[in-house]
């Protein structure tokens, strides 16, 4: 078979590519982490590139000869990712260590769909050192976890579990090196994520997540050596992963009950969880019901035509003013490249206010922020159905659990598109049900607190698996009444005075 080389030019890398490659799967060979949120479909128009000198999808450009790609990466973008959450003290009790190390280390890991983040502590004292976080290499083979998932079984799982291993590997070497030490001083790893990302770095089968039961192979939480999973680090150190409660409702969850400590809490309380999925959990003292909504990555923007990452250049937050003018905020200034979850969020918000857009979604013309970064009526339509899984979500919960949502006394949102977020915007397009407004607390990265608690006490990690097995599962697949629901979440509310 020819082969012809592809020159990577911002990356200074030329990879000898087999004739009929596309240009994508060229990146992804090459060692690259190109942006390919539909999986390499063409669907989304994430994966442009200048291949010599035209402007191209790389998942649809075949390699016939030579070539000079310049994929736009020149200068990256810094992504804003979410490392700090709240969490109670927490009694520093790590059980059994190795005591063949000097300075012993403790690790906790957040692998999320969108980004990775590292905590590195004195195994010692419990003190955090250091973090490091990174974007999720698997987000070339697909913005959301059904997509990925997709790829496992045709491809295979080897590629996905093998760069986050590798990423999580180099993390962990560079925090060992920055605070003195070195990898094989690490000698506990304890590791949240979702059910797709535990069953994917596990190399365990993800059919059962995608396909009817819609269960994860593996519940219980999980302890291995750390060096099977291919993580060089203490020859004695153990890997744990926190126990799923079903579906995609996952270890992640798990770490934010840790942190939250819901299942002790007087008051009736929700907690969510919003990414392309979204988890919540509900309850108090007297018990808890959980369950996940496909939301889709609309808020990690996905699927929208200038949406992007909460990174540079990206539009976060829009405000109208009593005469109706929209105004909005850029990350590190300048003119916006695009729009971020919060950033749609706002605009909806301030769209709907305003007339621009009516109960149904209706939008009366493109709205344009500024000639190169506008939203369309597709736009609107995504956001709709990720804000009606959302919601629709919460209602179930409230009528599984026998309370109306005006019960509800505190909701805490997780994770990083819970930190940007205006709880304000949200209860006006509807995701979050307007009985909710001034109860909304955001408890930042909440499932990277609850693995450091687990690093950090041994006590904790055997209540994770109690505490999941305690929870009630809900899987709306299996409620008629959810699609009901969720068609009535479509609609935006009602203006005021309308």
């Amino acid at each position: 078979m020819k082969t012809w080389n592809v020159t990577f030019v911002k990356e200074k890398i030329v990879y000898e590519a087999k004739e009929g490659m596309t240009v994508l799967e060229a990146e992804r060979a090459a060692g690259l982490t190109p942006d390919a949120p539909c999986g390499g479909n063409g669907k989304c128009g994430k994966c442009r590139i200048l291949a010599d000198g035209v402007e191209r999808l790389a998942c649809q450009t075949m390699i016939r000869g030579d070539m000079e790609v310049d994929t736009g990466q020149g200068g990256k973008k810094k992504d804003q990712i979410l490392t700090k959450g709240s969490a109670g003290a927490v009694r520093f009790a790590p059980g059994n260590l190795p005591k063949d190390t000097e300075h012993p280390l403790l690790a906790a890991v957040d692998l999320g769909s969108t980004s990775v983040v590292v905590y590195l502590m004195d195994g010692r004292s419990g003190e955090t050192l250091a973090v490091k976080s990174m974007l999720n290499p698997q987000r070339q083979y697909g913005a959301d976890v059904v997509m990925r998932s997709s790829y496992a079984m045709e491809h295979g799982a080897e590629a996905l579990s093998g760069c986050i291993r590798r990423l999580i590997g180099e993390l962990l070497r560079e925090l060992a090196r920055e605070c003195g030490g070195s990898p094989e001083d690490i000698v506990r790893i304890v590791m949240v994520g979702n059910t797709c990302m535990h069953h994917l770095f596990l190399e365990i089968p993800v059919d059962s997540l995608v396909l009817a039961p819609y269960e994860p192979k593996v519940k219980d939480a999980v302890v291995r050596p750390a060096l099977e999973c291919g993580i060089q680090v203490h020859p004695q150190a153990k890997l744990m992963w926190l126990p799923n409660i079903g579906g995609f409702v996952g270890a992640d969850t798990v770490g934010c009950l840790l942190a939250s400590r819901l299942e002790q809490r007087e008051k009736m309380t929700l907690l969510v969880d919003i990414g392309t999925n979204g988890e919540m959990v509900l309850g108090n003292r007297d018990g808890l019901i959980a369950c996940s909504t496909a939301a889709g990555p609309a808020f990690e923007g996905a699927k929208i035509s200038c949406g992007m990452r909460g990174s540079t250049g990206a539009i976060d937050h829009v405000q109208a003013d009593e005469e109706g003018e929209i105004s909005f905020h850029v990350i590190g200034g300048g003119e916006p490249l695009g729009i971020c979850g919060s950033g749609l969020l706002d605009a909806a918000a301030c769209l709907c206010r305003t007339g621009r857009v009516d109960e149904s979604g209706r939008l009366s013309q493109t709205w344009y922020f500024t000639k190169n970064v506008s939203l369309v009526q597709k736009d609107i339509r995504e956001l709709q159905l990720a804000k009606a899984a959302i919601a629709a979500g919460i209602r179930m919960l409230c009528e599984k659990r026998g309370i109306r949502v005006e019960d509800i006394e505190e909701v805490l949102i997780a994770g990083a598109f819970g930190n940007y977020l205006d709880p304000e915007s949200a209860c006006d397009i509807g995701m979050l049900p307007q009985e909710l407004r001034g109860r909304i607390t955001s408890i930042g990265n909440a499932a990277g607190e609850g693995a450091k608690i687990a690093a950090l006490n041994q006590k904790e990690y055997e209540r994770s698996r109690r505490l999941a097995g305690s929870v009630q599962f809900l899987e709306l697949a299996r409620e008629a009444e959810f699609q009901d629901i969720y068609v009535d979440e479509l609609e935006f509310p009602e203006r005021e005075g309308d």
